[in-house]
């Protein structure tokens, strides 16, 4: 055979030893990222050029997932990391494989909150593979804009390892029964600012035409703040403005006229607004009418109670789940009671907390608990209750059930939900135990 033969044949020899190798998912040697991360098997089906004249390969790749914020807000940027940390096979040949010729790319399934996918990508470098070597780890990165709040899910998807040795080729890998396992689940909140201004007044009551003293804190350094009284949800004409301080707090006097004042508010800008305002804080017109002869004033006191919550129970039992296969292990959230007696404008909020789950096998995450909240208000109740939203508990916590603020405030309420601990499929068999903890404010 004359020389343009021989390199004809070298080079298709050469390609196909390649493919053979990359056809099973192997990749470029980078060290899987710090952190934390939940490795999941998938069953992986990938093709060799035409080239290689190699069957479609199916075999099982061990992946994970990692992120470098767990806990974005809505608009942030997260970064994301796909490690195939175990590919599914070694390199079928007796031949060694050059460092640098392979450069992966893939896609990050996104689930829960936010649906898509994350396209990430690798570098160029890979160690030397060694005849019938095993293939080292290789990792691939990307971005993706937080759109959603609530528990947003990754999962590994398909992939692709372009190799760059004498010929230029692809080998697409594919997710057999998508979507592959969950790896990883972060939990985005609103990016919306907290509002920390508060008043408090100098008395609760007063005679028509009286003044009270209003001291607010965590207002705007310099805002012009306008003071005024409210009738239930509707302003009155009794009105003030204060100028706030270089720390944002200030102290100003509102005569307060209208007998059917129930409370007052501060506020920057125009109007009221919930997120530039504060209050309202209860504030009664004493009824100062005289009575007149031969008539007797009957008065009565309604006295303010407090803010209270039980539980039916202390233990919730979750579902079994099986070695080697994982997932859900749900139950029911023993019903919660939380009892507004206080009679005021303040809401609640019942929030909820987690440990991780251990056992003698070792531990399950905290941020594998995930629940769906429900929430009832009894007949008449002056409040109505609202569930939090589906998602991750976790360590930092989330809101089971709220009432907001309004000008007046109370009744009684049951909460419910449905919890789900996620099981990683090879957790050490036995029993696994962790604690929530609710809080009522």
């Amino acid at each position: 055979m004359g020389l343009t033969g021989r390199t004809i044949r070298r080079r298709r020899l050469a390609s196909l030893l390649a493919v053979a190798a990359l056809a099973v998912t192997a990749g470029g040697a980078l060290a899987c990222p710090a952190g934390a991360a939940t490795n999941v098997d998938f069953g992986t089906h990938c093709i060799p050029p035409d080239i290689a004249g190699i069957p479609p390969i199916d075999g099982t790749t061990t992946a994970a997932i990692t992120v470098d914020d767990d806990t974005p807000k809505v608009g942030d940027t997260v970064t994301v990391t796909y490690t195939v940390v175990k590919p599914a096979a070694s390199n079928p040949t007796s031949l060694d494989l050059p460092a640098d010729i392979m450069t992966p790319t893939g896609k990050v399934t996104l689930g829960g909150a936010q649906t898509g996918a994350v396209t990430v990508a690798g570098p160029k470098k890979n160690d030397p593979v060694p005849g019938n070597g095993a293939f080292p780890s290789f990792s691939m990165t990307g971005t993706f804009k937080v759109t959603a709040p609530g528990a947003i899910t990754l999962a590994p998807g398909d992939y692709n390892i372009h190799t760059s040795y004498i010929l230029e080729l692809d080998t697409p890998c594919t997710v057999i029964t998508p979507p592959a396992p969950v790896s990883e689940t972060i939990t985005a909140t609103s990016s919306t600012p907290v509002n920390n201004r508060a008043i408090t007044l100098g008395s609760a009551s007063g005679n028509p035409g009286a003044g009270v003293t209003v001291h607010g804190t965590g207002f705007t350094a310099g805002a012009s703040v306008t003071l005024a009284g409210r009738a239930g949800a509707t302003q009155t004409a009794d009105r003030a403005t204060v100028t706030a301080g270089s720390g944002g707090s200030f102290d100003g006097t509102l005569t307060v006229s209208d007998p059917g004042t129930t409370g007052i508010v501060a506020y920057e800008g125009g109007g009221w607004s919930a997120d530039l305002g504060a209050g309202p804080a209860a504030y009664t017109v004493d009824d100062s009418t005289p009575v007149p002869d031969g008539s007797q004033k009957l008065t009565t006191t309604v006295r303010a109670g407090s803010l209270s919550m039980s539980q039916a129970g202390d233990a919730v039992q979750l579902s079994a789940v099986d070695f080697g296969q994982g997932g859900a292990s749900t139950g029911a959230l023993r019903t919660v009671t939380v009892k507004d007696f206080r009679g005021g404008p303040a809401g609640w909020s019942l929030t909820g907390k987690v440990t991780d789950f251990t056992g003698a096998g070792g531990k399950i995450g905290a941020g594998k608990l995930s629940w769906t909240p429900a929430c009832a208000t009894a007949a008449d109740s002056p409040s109505t209750c609202r569930a939090g939203s589906a998602g991750t508990v976790g360590t930092s916590g989330a809101t089971l059930a709220s009432t907001p603020d309004a000008a007046l405030t109370g009744g009684r309420f049951t909460v419910d939900a449905q919890l789900s601990l996620d099981v990683p499929a090879f957790t050490s068999p036995g029993s696994y135990a962790g604690v929530l903890t609710l809080t009522l404010s």
